[in-house]
């Protein structure tokens, strides 16, 4: 059976702990397809890098792995972004079954997943995997999300796209945190500058 996981975000800058979570799940759930999906418009944020910067630096990260895919489905629906939403939209372009379709997830987001926009819906659609980061408490988690949702058998990586921009802003080195193009590139366009 082919499996693809959706791996959604504002990937703001996308960093290493992305690419090595996407990739060690990969290898764990042996899926065909990692599909990075870049959010358009978050719900709850409004200070975030615009479109264009987002999709050049995630095209620079993810470029060269042949697990890797991109989906511009949320940039072409335009608007703010819901999970349950750009599913939908991606079985519908695919036909894709649910079976087949994970969505991936940090466990700090499991913790809000019950806060979502219709999350019984998502849980509906696709099957919710989770990389667990430190600090996780699955008792913090209502039961009827944890009972739906899978665990992925991955290492913990704990860099955070926040503490990148806030690293970047005094002046420390980000260096090992993202790949050099995605450096460059941040560099080059004085994202994150005050």
């Amino acid at each position: 059976m082919k499996k693809v996981c959706l791996f959604g975000g504002t990937f703001d800058p996308p960093h290493i702990g992305h690419l090595l979570v996407a990739q060690t799940v990969a290898e764990a759930e042996n899926f065909e397809k990692i599909i990075f999906v870049l959010t358009n418009q978050p719900p709850f944020k409004n200070d975030f890098s615009s479109v264009g910067h987002r999709l050049s630096m995630l095209k620079m990260a993810i470029a060269g792995n042949p697990k890797f895919d991109l989906s511009e489905i949320e940039l072409e629906r335009g608007g703010v972004s819901y999970t349950v939403d750009m599913i939908k939209a991606y079985k519908k372009e695919t036909h894709i079954k649910k079976e087949e379709l994970f969505f991936l997830i940090g466990s700090d987001s499991l913790m809000e997943f019950h806060t979502w926009d219709r999350p019984k819906e998502i849980l509906k659609e696709c099957k919710l995997l989770i990389a667990i980061r430190p600090g996780f408490r699955p008792s913090d988690v209502p039961r009827w999300v944890l009972k739906e949702v899978q665990f992925a058998n991955i290492p913990r990586f704990e860099i955070s796209s926040t503490t990148i921009r806030k690293r970047w802003k005094e002046d420390k080195t980000i260096r090992y945190m993202v790949t050099q193009p995605v450096w460059e590139y941040i560099n080059a366009h004085k994202l994150f500058s005050l």
